[in-house]
């Protein structure tokens, strides 16, 4: 893989940063999160690629992957959390069919 493979996958994570920032400003939680999920597994490749990087590489690609991990990690942490709408435990249906087996 070659520095100019490198900064592809640099400008695919900042393209999938950007569109969860502009996701998450209008409200699309899920496509934020999923753009995040994008970003996140780049870098996880890029990550992989860092033992056969040379040093030359690793003094471009490092400060650029740090800044868009920051990126990354602040806009995850202003998504909201997913929650339950209410816990409880589930209620029977009366009109609910049933088993004829466990009926008789």
């Amino acid at each position: 893989m070659g520095v100019d493979r490198h900064l592809k996958l640099l400008a695919e994570v900042g393209l999938a940063a950007t569109a969860a920032e502009d996701a998450a400003g209008e409200g699309e939680v899920g496509q934020a999160g999923a753009a995040l999920d994008r970003a996140g597994a780049v870098l996880a490749e890029l990550r992989a690629a860092w033992p056969d990087m040379s040093p030359a590489e690793r003094a471009i690609v490092g400060p650029a992957a740090t800044a868009l991990r920051g990126r990354i990690d602040r806009a995850r942490v202003r998504l909201p959390r997913r929650r339950a709408l209410s816990e409880g435990a589930p209620e029977r249906d009366p009109d609910e069919e049933i088993d004829p087996a466990r009926a008789a």
